[in-house]
């Protein structure tokens, strides 16, 4: 067996991300290829939550329905769950009734024999590692580092905790004749193990930010606590703001001083905002924008996930003005999507928004680590200005100078139409040639290199070269969809990292004999956006609109179906 599918469930508040977040150190340190992602309710305690673990030879960095190994800390868990469970699944802990492979472990009776049920966490950490007989010493080492300042009797109980748990799945193992095989890697070693939201965090800060605002709000809050949490370090004003209206323009008034603000928020607040998107696109304001996406409408799912607000992105905001719209589908993307953001908002004094959702945001996997140092930030405001400066100078381009306060000139921004100076006109000669401006910018973008050429911008293309069936995604589904087609032949697929403006892809679609949209909503809203860009209407979709996102076994299905 070169992978192992580990799944963990149980009632919120029964330490579930403890046990994934030792597990998943534990098996990146062994030098295993570890994805992990989870699923939760919208509670503080109870229900029955899940956190799937991979852990494999090759590189895993998708999600996956198979379950070999089943941790079950409720049994209440089980049922929901029960689809996924097949013929071969081993089911450890809390299982209930009667079930094949079924075996009763009382993780909390273990601990209390240790000394408090507090420890049954790493007793179910050390079954795990007794189970597949790998990992114990590092798995102390990992339990060293973390309670070595708690006092010496709690760090003696916790390795102990694991002793007790690896001897427990070590004879149940042999018990059963269960044997696993993997080869572990120097390299993988040495990789960056995080998730998306490490990843956009991360973008954030080589891109430049230097000033978050933030209202709360689930799958967004971990970017947010990401970036404060390394404040200090970077230079970075942090502030959780009491509304989303606020937060965005908090953004807007660091922007108007020069700042290279950030807001990040979910599906509700990013409503709250649109008014003051819409002041960005009037007073030209650089502003990055994370709206990280959940199931609507309303508060919908709030814990769950979906990619269901890209045409609102699209749309959001009375009258025209432009925008870009970025989604990242893999790590590499969710930073360098993210930091190229802070210098097309800066270049081109246009909104910028980026697309992620909670399958993403939540999911972990091993990357070599990313060469970050080189990323050149690019700054594009002026505080030299003279006496005769115009804020909105009428340009070939659409892009004025930006200036901030602190030269001879007065920097002057209204949310009214306005002048090239500033100031409120109504005049409609003025009016039409603004209006020309602000939108004559993504033109300007469009024909730049850095939308034709740029490797993190433009579209990637997986697969055979000889396609007959193209399939196109954006944003999370990437990793998945290209897992799901590595058996398939006479398939190429097309990844969308920038979903506006949209990318050329006339050329891949009529080399096809038949394309098929992926997307995780219920109206295909990429297909809609090519339709309404190139005129081609894409009547194949792979849609899903259940909370969840795509596993592989799903995809292949589906294809199956299809083609």
């Amino acid at each position: 067996m070169k992978e192992l599918s580990i799944l963990i469930t149980g009632p919120a508040g029964s330490g579930i991300q403890t046990i994934e977040n030792l597990l998943c150190r534990i098996f990146k340190e062994m030098g295993l290829h570890t994805f992990a992602t989870k699923e939760y309710m919208s509670r503080v305690r109870g229900g029955a939550n899940t956190t799937t673990i991979r852990i494999s030879e090759e590189r895993v960095d998708a999600f996956s329905e198979r379950i070999d190994i089943l941790l079950s800390l409720d049994r209440n868990g089980i049922d929901r769950i029960q689809y996924r469970i097949g013929e071969d699944t081993l089911i450890f802990g809390d299982v209930g009734k009667n079930r094949n492979r079924n075996f009763e472990i009382d993780f909390v009776k273990i601990a209390e024999k240790i000394g408090n049920k507090i420890y049954a966490n790493t007793v179910a950490v050390g079954f795990i590692l007794g189970i597949i007989q790998k990992g114990k010493e590092i798995g102390e080492e990992i339990i060293s580092g973390i309670f070595n300042n708690k006092g010496q009797e709690i760090l003696d109980k916790n390795i102990d905790a694991l002793s007790e748990g690896y001897l427990t799945g070590i004879r149940l193992a042999n018990s059963i004749n269960f044997n696993f095989t993997i080869k572990e890697s120097e390299e993988v070693k040495k990789e960056s193990f995080f998730n998306g939201a490490v990843a956009i965090g991360i973008g954030s800060i080589i891109g430049g930010c230097n000033f978050v605002s933030s209202y709360p709000m689930t799958p967004s809050t971990p970017v947010f606590s990401f970036l404060a949490q390394n404040a200090k370090d970077f230079n970075i004003i942090v502030e959780q703001a009491e509304d989303e209206i606020a937060a965005i323009n908090m953004v807007l008034g660091s922007l108007y001083a020069g700042g290279r603000g950030f807001v990040t928020t979910s599906g509700g607040g990013f409503a709250l905002m649109v008014e003051s998107l819409s002041l960005a696109g009037m007073t030209e304001s650089p502003i990055v924008l994370h709206l990280a996406q959940r199931p609507g409408p309303a508060t919908g799912l709030p814990t769950r996930t979906e990619q269901s607000d890209l045409l609102f992105a699209l749309f959001a905001g009375h009258g025209e003005f432009p925008r870009i719209i970025l989604s990242p589908g893999d790590l590499y993307e969710g930073i360098f999507l993210t930091a190229n953001a802070f210098n097309l908002a800066d270049r081109y004094q246009i909104p910028v928004i980026i697309l992620s959702d909670q399958y993403f945001i939540d999911s972990y996997y091993n990357i070599p680590v990313p060469e970050i140092a080189n990323f050149n930030i690019e700054y594009a405001f002026s505080i030299n200005t003279d006496r005769d400066y115009k804020r909105y100078q009428l340009t070939d381009d659409g892009i004025s100078i930006r200036g901030i306060p602190g030269g001879d000139g007065f920097v002057c921004v209204d949310s009214d139409e306005h002048n090239e100076e500033g100031h409120i006109t109504e005049d409609r000669e003025i009016t039409r040639l603004m209006v020309e401006k602000r939108n004559r910018k993504l033109k300007t973008f469009i024909d730049s290199k850095t939308f034709i050429d740029s490797k993190i911008i433009r579209p990637s293309f997986y697969g055979s070269s000889d396609y007959e069936i193209l399939l196109i995604s954006w944003g999370s589904t990437k990793n998945t969809v290209i897992e799901a087609v590595k058996p398939l032949n006479n398939i190429g697929y097309l990844s969308l990292p920038i979903v506006y403006p949209l990318p050329d892809i006339k050329d891949y679609i009529k080399k096809s004999k038949k394309t098929i949209i992926i997307e995780n909503n219920y109206t295909s809203q990429l297909a809609k956006l090519i339709r309404m860009e190139t005129g081609i209407e894409i009547k194949e979709k792979i849609l899903k609109y259940d909370g969840h996102p795509f596993s592989v076994e799903e995809i292949q299905k589906e294809l199956g179906e299809k083609i």
